[in-house]
C-alpha cells in the first residue's frame, strides 16, 4: 500500500529541545511527595507520565475521585510545561528538518505530529520556525487521555488525517514512537537524532533506521515505486 502520510514525533526528531529531564523529573517527584504520595512509589528514571499513572492508581485505590486525580495531574504537568516553555527559547531545528518537511509537502503527502509536549510549547516551537502551516494534524498530550506508547495517541492523528495505519510512516527518535507505530501496523522509521540506539529502535519495532531526516523522501519514493504508486 502506498505511503500517503508521514507522522512525526517532535522533540529529538524535528527539534532539539534543550530540556533537562532529570531536573524536571526531580521537581515533579518533589511536588508529588509534598502532596502525600510515598517516595517509594516512584522509580529513578521513569517518565512523568509513568509517575502520573502510578499516582492515578494509588489515588483510586485510596478512594479518590476523578476530579481529585485530575487536579493533581494538572498541577504536576504545569511544572513540566513551565520548563518546556523556558526550553522553547533555546530550541533549534534538527539538521534537515525544514527541507525534508517542505519536500514531503511537494510530494503531496499529508503531515501529522504527535508529541508528549504541551500544546502551548508545541505551537510556540512551530510558530518560531514557521512550521505550523505544514501539518494537517497536531496531537499534543492534552488532546488524548493516554499518551504514546498507548496507541490512542497515534490513532487520533490517523483519524484527523483520514489515513489507515498501513498508509502512514511514523518517524521518531524514541522507543515509544516505534512501539506506537508497530502496534498499529504503520511503517515505523527510527531516526538517529535522539538518545536511542539503532538496536533499541529496532527492538521496539522499527521497520528501518535512517541517520538523517533527509533520507526520508527517497525512502518514501522507493516504497511507493515498489507498490506501483509512482
Amino acid at each position: 500500500m502506498p505511503v500517503k502520510a508521514v507522522i512525526f514525533d517532535l522533540d529529538g526528531t524535528l527539534i532539539e529541545f534543550r530540556f533537562d529531564y532529570r531536573v524536571v523529573r526531580a521537581e515533579v517527584k518533589q511536588f508529588l511527595v509534598s502532596q502525600g504520595f510515598p517516595p517509594s512509589l516512584f522509580s529513578i528514571n521513569e517518565s512523568f507520565f509513568d509517575m502520573l499513572k502510578k499516582v492515578e492508581v494509588f489515588m483510586r485505590n485510596n478512594g479518590k475521585n476523578e476530579d481529585e486525580i485530575e487536579d493533581v495531574r494538572e498541577k504536576a504537568l504545569s511544572i513540566v510545561e513551565r520548563f518546556e516553555l523556558e526550553a522553547v527559547r533555546q530550541t533549534s531545528l534538527i539538521p534537515g528538518a525544514q527541507e525534508t518537511l517542505e519536500e514531503l509537502k511537494r510530494m503531496n503527502l499529508k503531515l501529522g505530529l504527535f508529541t508528549l509536549n504541551s500544546s502551548n510549547a508545541t505551537m510556540q516551537v512551530l510558530k518560531r520556525f514557521r512550521l505550523e502551516g505544514l501539518f494537517e494534524a497536531v496531537v499534543t498530550r492534552e488532546s488524548v487521555s493516554r499518551v504514546k506508547p498507548d496507541t490512542s495517541h497515534l490513532q487520533k492523528v490517523l483519524m484527523l488525517l483520514n489515513i489507515e495505519p498501513r498508509e502512514a510512516i511514523v518517524v521518531g527518535d524514541s522507543i515509544v514512537d516505534m512501539k506506537s507505530a508497530a502496534s498499529l501496523g504503520a511503517y515505523a522509521v527510527g531516526v538517529m537524532t535522539g538518545l536511542s540506539t539503532a538496536k533499541q529502535l529496532m527492538n521496539a519495532g522499527a521497520t528501518c533506521i535512517i541517520t538523517s531526516l533527509t533520507d526520508l523522501p527517497p525512502l518514501i519514493r522507493e516504497i511507493n515505486e515498489a507498490t506501483g504508486a509512482i
